[in-house]
């Protein structure tokens, strides 16, 4: 008898040790939770009413390079790059344009890359719609830091500079750019007529992987209110789709977004 009572208290004390280890954990990870959240998102207010949103990204792929030398036999590489163009599509889900929903300051800060390519070198730069999905580089336009946008409410603006309608009108248009990827680099197969596009990549024997990258930013919209929010974008670099791959030439896509602009 004495021995039974002797195991029920082991196996009490044992269960209760499980739902105690078990009580810490779920706790802990709540807690851990709790905290996140304050130090990630302290502007969040889920019952707040929806001012500013992205409900659309769209992104080409494609890559190009600088050529040093062309012969008959060979042609060298001096600057292979992958580029990458986005374009955020800030609207308002109400329904006309107030002092509310409209625009009088927008910025891009905190530019981070959450995961980095093992080759190239990685460059943000502000781009004009006008110059979406050619591969042009404007040194001037490169991102060091901050980038803030002219808001303006001309019927005519000029786009090629870091400028938006107050009234939503025009998506952010921005350029990710992997420089040098291989430089100096001689290709001797002339069989075939070079073409400055994605295939480039597959001909310069470049893995997928060791171009891929993650980035992320925050875009600040302060509106006519004098009311600030923010929203932060994270981008995965497309370097292929269901259907083909970059090696093909380029890829366009279309990404339906729920992004939330959170009072702070």
């Amino acid at each position: 008898m004495n021995r039974k009572k002797t195991i029920l208290t082991i196996i009490t004390i044992l269960l209760l040790l499980i739902v105690f280890c078990l009580t810490y954990i779920v706790s802990k990870k709540y807690i851990l939770k709790n905290e996140f959240e304050k130090s990630i998102l302290p502007f969040a207010d889920k019952n707040q009413t929806t001012i500013f949103e992205i409900k659309k990204i769209m992104l080409f792929s494609s890559s190009d390079a600088k050529n040093k030398n062309i012969s008959a036999n060979n042609y060298t590489i001096e600057n292979l790059y992958q580029y990458t163009d986005i374009a955020l599509f800030i609207s308002t889900p109400l329904e006309e344009k107030n002092l509310e929903n409209t625009f009088k300051k927008v910025s891009i800060e905190n530019i981070n890359y959450t995961t980095k390519p093992t080759l190239g070198e990685p460059k943000l730069y502000f781009k004009s719609i006008n110059d979406f999905s050619k591969s042009d580089i404007t040194d001037e336009n490169i991102i060091t830091d901050k980038l803030e946008f002219n808001i303006t409410s001309e019927n005519e603006a000029n786009l090629n500079t870091p400028t938006l309608y107050n009234n939503l009108a025009n998506p952010i248009t921005l350029s990710y750019i992997n420089h040098n990827i291989k430089s100096d680099y001689t290709l001797t197969d002339t069989s075939t007529p070079i073409t400055y596009d994605g295939s480039l990549l597959k001909k310069c024997n470049i893995l997928l992987n060791d171009i891929s990258c993650s980035l992320s930013f925050d875009i600040f919209v302060t509106n006519n209110l004098d009311k600030n929010f923010k929203c932060t974008v994270f981008i995965d670099i497309p370097l292929e789709d269901s259907n083909k791959t970059i090696y093909d030439g380029n890829i366009l896509l279309k990404k339906d977004t729920n992004l939330k602009f959170y009072q702070y």
